[in-house]
């Protein structure tokens, strides 16, 4: 429990660090950020949100590693969406 726990933390964190990485590359090269960005991470996050959901009624154990992907993919657009303010 508290690898999988683990897992998706490192995955959402580290999804929301390169997320931001690549906006302030964006801006360092003086480009302005995508209008709607924050509406398209959250249509991403609930994608993710809704493959784990499925994923962990209907996959075994064995793909624990893939939903825990997920949730932190899902986890990690809410957080960005969360700092963007």
């Amino acid at each position: 429990m508290l690898l999988r726990f683990l897992r998706i933390a490192a995955v959402a964190i580290g999804f929301a660090f390169i997320f931001n990485l690549s906006q302030q590359v964006t801006r360092a090269r003086g480009e302005e950020a995508v209008p709607g960005i924050s509406w398209a991470l959250g249509v991403i996050s609930l994608i993710f949100a809704a493959s784990a959901v499925i994923s962990e009624r209907t996959r075994g154990p064995e793909a624990n590693l893939q939903k825990d992907v997920l949730w932190g993919l899902a986890a990690g657009s809410v957080i960005t969406i969360i700092l963007r303010f």
